[in-house]
C-alpha cells in the first residue's frame, strides 16, 4: 500500500484514544523485563498501523510496545499474541527480527493485550524506486531484501514448534475464496475482468508448496535497514503472518514490479541498479531452490486479484462511510485499473509461462 513518507516517520504524542496507565505499565515491565530501569516516557509511532505502536524510553534502554487497539474487535483481528509468537520463535534463527521481551494478555494492565520488543536503530525506506540512492545502494538494498525473504522461507516451522500457526494445504485456494467473498460483499460496480478472475482462479491454482512461514505483507517499508549500509536488520509488522505457500508470499512482494511504473521499466531498473523482475525472481529461486517458470503468471494473477480485493474492501468502506479519508478514496479508485491490467484482461490462461520474462 502507498504511504506518504513524511506522515509515517518518527513519533508523536500519544493519541487521546490510545492513552493508557503509565504506572501500570511501569510495574509490569519492572516485574517481567530483566535490566529495566525506570522512569519511562511514552511516544506513539506515526503511521497507519492497525495495532498501535509505541516507543518506550527507559533510563538505560528503549523498547517498542505493540498492542491491540481499544474498543470492540473482530475475534481473530489484531492478534498481537500471534505476532509475539512468531517473532520470538524466529529469535533463534538467522532471520533478522527484533528481540522480544514479554507478552501481556492481562487486559487490566493497559486495557488490551500487548507485547514488548527491542527498539532497533536504523532506517525505514519508503520508496521502492530508490530514486535518491546510488546504484550500489539500490542493488544492495534489493539483494538484502531478497535474501531476507529467502531466509524466512527456508525456515521449517515445525522445527520452531509453529505447526499450529496456520492451516496446512491449499493456501492459495483458501485465499482466493476469502478475497472473492470480500470482493463480492464490497462490490460497488461491475468489473468484467474481476468476474472473469473469480470464475477462472479456483480451477487454475498453483501446485501446493512445502508449508512455510509467510509474512503476508513483505515490502521495503516493512523492513528496518541498517543505518549506514544496505542491509536488512529486522522484518517488521507481522500481523498478517501465518503458515502457507512461500511462493505466494514472494510473488505478492513482487507485485511492486507490476504496480510501480519505475520498477516496470527495465531501463529505469538498469540505470538505478535495481534488479528487474526476471533477475529478482531468479535471485530468490537460486537461494530457495524454487522453480517458478511454469507458475509465475498464476501467482501474479492471484496477487492482482488479491490486491484488487483489498482495494475493493476499502472502496466498500468509503461507500459505507467508514473510510472517508481522501487517501482511502484515492486507493479505492485503483480497483478498476488494477483489474484491467493486461495480465488479467487479455484472456486466461497466459499464452506462455514467460510472458513477463520468467524463464
Amino acid at each position: 500500500m502507498d504511504f506518504k513518507e513524511n506522515e509515517n516517520i518518527g513519533t508523536m504524542d500519544v493519541l487521546d484514544k490510545h492513552q493508557f496507565d503509565k504506572e501500570s505499565l511501569t510495574n509490569f515491565i519492572e516485574e517481567n523485563v530483566e535490566g529495566f530501569e525506570g522512569p519511562l516516557t511514552i511516544e506513539e509511532f506515526k503511521g497507519g498501523q492497525s495495532n498501535p505502536t509505541y516507543l518506550i524510553k527507559a533510563r538505560n534502554q528503549s523498547y517498542v510496545l505493540r498492542r491491540k487497539p481499544p474498543g470492540k474487535l473482530l475475534k481473530s483481528a489484531h492478534a498481537v499474541e500471534r505476532e509475539y509468537r512468531v517473532i520470538t520463535a524466529l529469535n533463534n534463527t538467522d532471520v533478522p527480527v527484533p528481540k522480544t521481551y514479554a507478552l501481556c494478555e492481562d487486559t487490566e494492565i493497559i486495557g488490551t493485550a500487548f507485547y514488548l520488543m527491542e527498539f532497533m536503530k536504523g532506517r525505514v525506506l519508503w520508496d521502492p524506486s530508490m530514486a535518491d540512492s546510488s546504484k550500489e545502494e539500490a542493488l544492495g538494498v534489493y539483494t538484502s531484501m531478497n535474501g531476507t525473504l529467502a531466509k524466512l522461507h527456508s525456515v521449517d516451522p515445525f522445527e520452531l514448534d509453529l505447526e499450529s500457526f496456520g492451516r496446512p494445504g491449499n493456501y492459495v485456494g483458501r485465499q482466493v475464496s476469502i478475497w472473492s467473498k470480500q470482493y463480492i460483499d464490497s462490490e460497488t460496480e461491475k468489473i468484467p475482468e474481476m468476474d472473469k478472475l473469480i470464475d477462472w482462479l479456483p480451477s487454475n491454482l498453483p501446485s501446493d508448496k512445502p508449508l512455510r512461514i509467510v509474512h503476508g505483507d513483505f515490502s521495503l517499508s516493512n523492513l528496518m535497514m541498517h543505518a549506514d549500509k544496505p542491509e536488512v536488520i529486522a522484518i517488521l509488522d507481522w500481523e498478517l503472518s501465518t503458515l502457507g505457500d512461500p511462493c505466494a508470499d514472494f510473488s505478492y512482494h513482487c507485485m511492486q514490479y507490476r504496480q510501480n511504473p519505475h520498477l516496470a521499466d527495465q531501463e529505469y531498473c538498469k540505470e538505478t541498479g535495481i534488479p528487474n523482475e526476471e533477475e529478482y525472481v531468479a535471485m530468490y529461486c537460486d537461494k530457495t531452490g524454487s522453480d517458478l517458470k511454469e507458475e509465475w503468471e498464476l501467482y501474479m494473477a492471484y496477487n492482482i486479484f488479491k490486491s484488487a480485493g483489498i482495494l475493493q474492501g476499502i472502496m466498500g468502506r468509503v461507500r459505507d462511510g467508514t473510510a472517508a479519508s481522501n487517501h482511502a478514496k484515492d486507493m479505492a479508485a485503483r480497483v478498476r485499473p488494477l483489474a484491467e491490467d493486461p495480465l488479467c484482461c487479455s484472456g486466461w490462461p497466459p499464452n506462455r509461462p514467460g510472458d513477463h520474462g520468467i524463464r
